[in-house]
């Protein structure tokens, strides 16, 4: 299934992200979470595609997420994900 996605980040947590389907746009994500999260910034939209790719989410997961809860919450990398992706980790 393709997705044309819109992905938002958030003002108070670095490299935290939203995705969402686009027609439906926020209203499916929790107001407690709307709260967390902080006023969104759409950053871009993407079609998502199961054989696409994406930097930190599994595509599969992200497209799941959307499809049953109407939303994918990308939290920032852990320590041990900062040192890989930064090449110092084993």
């Amino acid at each position: 299934m393709k997705l044309l996605c819109q992905v938002f980040k958030s003002p108070r947590k670095q490299e935290m992200y939203l995705y969402v389907a686009k027609a439906r746009g926020l209203v499916d994500v929790p107001e407690v979470l709307m709260t967390q999260f902080g006023e969104p910034e759409a950053v871009m939209t993407l079609l998502l595609d199961p054989q696409s790719k994406l930097a930190r989410a599994n595509i599969a997961e992200v497209l799941a997420d959307i499809a049953d809860k109407g939303f994918y919450l990308q939290m920032p990398p852990t320590a041990a994900e900062l040192l890989r992706r930064d090449g110092q980790g084993g």
